[in-house]
């Protein structure tokens, strides 16, 4: 049996997917059910502020410290990748830690502009419901990608990255892997 290593702890584990629902109820109920869709809004908000405390206190792989790249190493692994020749890593790559910056700042304009809507002034402010809606559907596009990205790696690299966020554990690092 294939050695494996505790990478996701529960917290990350348990953000992750409670934003991944967040968002999907925000979107499926955005012209529909306005109560359960600024509740889903309020949801991802309280997630990403708790994960930006978690991302400075938490675990090893949990932390900002461990995963914020550069660009200059972000452009060299997305170079290394279009070569076929990017390390694998135990927390997250380069390209996915930009990633996750983008989805954190991209949910956090979501849900301030979401919740700007309900204030009475910006109530009916055309500007901040057209910003909400961009918002949004960047966030969906980003999320595509990010899904993508995570079947890209998980083919590359051999291993389930999908599993791993459920289970919190990958493949033990080899030589050339970077932990």
């Amino acid at each position: 049996m294939e050695q494996t290593v505790k990478v996701w702890d529960p917290v990350v584990r348990l953000f992750h997917w409670s934003l991944v629902v967040s968002f999907a109820v925000a979107w499926l109920t955005a012209d529909e059910w306005d109560n359960l869709h600024e509740w889903a809004g309020y949801a991802a908000a309280a997630l990403i502020g708790f994960r930006l405390v978690w991302g400075l206190v938490g675990p090893r792989y949990a932390r900002f410290s461990q995963f914020i790249r550069s660009p200059r190493d972000v452009a060299a692994y997305v170079g290394a990748t279009l070569k076929g020749k990017e390390p694998r890593y135990l927390g997250h790559n380069p390209a996915g830690s930009l990633m996750i910056l983008g989805l954190i700042l991209a949910m956090a304009g979501t849900a301030a502009t979401g919740w700007m809507l309900t204030l009475d002034s910006f109530w009916g402010a055309e500007w901040v419901e057209e910003t909400h809606e961009a918002m949004a559907t960047l966030m969906l596009f980003m999320v595509a990608t990010h899904v993508a990205g995570v079947i890209f790696a998980s083919r590359r690299h051999k291993e389930n990255l999908v599993r791993a966020m459920i289970g919190g554990r990958k493949r033990a690092p080899g030589p050339t892997d970077v932990s």
